[in-house]
């Protein structure tokens, strides 16, 4: 009988690529890591590592062994989930992974929630971009992440992943109330010569904010590039850039700065990602129905804070 134990760490050194990088995720010495896959190749009776340079990758029986150890362990979570499930009280520590606007907008009322209807329900949250977080999730370092899907570019799907959509999320141009970029009513060519705020270059939202551009006729001046979007915000308000900001980050009512619907009424498609073996778990389902709740309230935040300007 394999080691179930071993199997992880087999599959963790898959993910990873290096043993120092499973030490470091899992707490243990690389020595000790070591020694764990040396008895699991024992017990298969083959070899599942081979040296490279100073490190080691895995050998095709290693990969084969792999696919199954997946299998094995998203069947194992499947088991924990109804077990929990069996249970009247939702207990334990979920850690989750999200980007700014959804932390900002959802995260505060979907907390508050959980706390007086699951208060022994441990949420642990990093901000993090979401094709880090869904690396992060299929390695185990979180249990449920928030993804993001741009109009035109859509994600690839995960194998293993179970994916529940939360919203579609308009998109609008930001310009100042004052100074010399206050239009009205702009149309998205008339910014061809202004400064712009965009996420980081190599990032989703900026790719397609940058596309958009293209597909008017003109190459965005980009000179501030963050994935902060409350420095968007602040940037686009003092007047010294415009921007496109998402309806959750709930800054339509703001005097200093005006939202523009774009042609088409774009929309970004919000989800949530937990590994399949998890979907059932009353921690996750506890989440996800908790994010709902901070979905209606914010959208009771921006109702008919765009009439004038749509």
């Amino acid at each position: 009988m394999l080691d179930v134990h071993r199997l992880r760490l087999l599959r963790e050194l898959d993910r990873r690529g290096t043993l120092a990088a499973v030490a470091r995720a899992l707490s243990y010495s690389p020595s000790a890591i070591s020694q764990q896959l040396s008895q699991l190749e024992s017990e298969t009776g083959v070899r599942l590592l081979e040296h490279v340079g100073r490190g080691v990758r895995l050998t095709a029986q290693g990969r084969l062994l792999v696919t199954h150890a997946d299998a094995v362990l998203e069947r194992l979570e499947l088991a924990e989930a109804e077990l929990a499930a069996s249970l009247t009280e939702v207990t334990g520590t979920l850690r989750v992974a999200s980007f700014q606007s959804v932390l900002l907008a959802l995260i505060p009322a979907a907390l508050s929630q959980l706390a007086a209807r699951h208060p022994r329900l441990r949420v642990e949250i990093t901000q993090q971009d979401p094709e880090a977080a869904f690396a992060g999730l299929v390695a185990h370092d979180f249990d449920l992440v928030l993804g993001e899907e741009y109009p035109g570019l859509p994600q690839a799907r995960m194998p293993g992943v179970d994916e529940a959509d939360l919203t579609r999320d308009e998109l609008r141009l930001a310009v100042p109330t004052r100074g010399p970029l206050a239009l009205r009513r702009p149309e998205l060519a008339d910014l061809r010569e202004v400064p712009w705020v965009l996420d980081p270059a190599d990032s989703v939202p900026a790719r397609w904010m940058v596309a958009l551009c293209r597909d008017a006729g003109f190459e965005p001046d980009v000179r501030f590039e963050t994935p902060d979007l409350l420095l968007h915000v602040h940037l686009v308000a003092t007047g010294h850039a415009v921007a496109m900001l998402p309806d959750l980050l709930g800054v339509g009512d703001r005097a200093d700065l005006r939202l523009v619907g774009l042609p088409g009424r774009p929309r970004r498609r919000l989800f949530t990602g937990v590994r399949r073996g998890a979907a059932r778990h009353p921690r996750v389902r506890a989440f996800r129905d908790s994010l709902r709740h901070g979905l209606r309230a914010a959208a009771g935040r921006v109702t008919d804070v765009h009439g004038q300007d749509t």
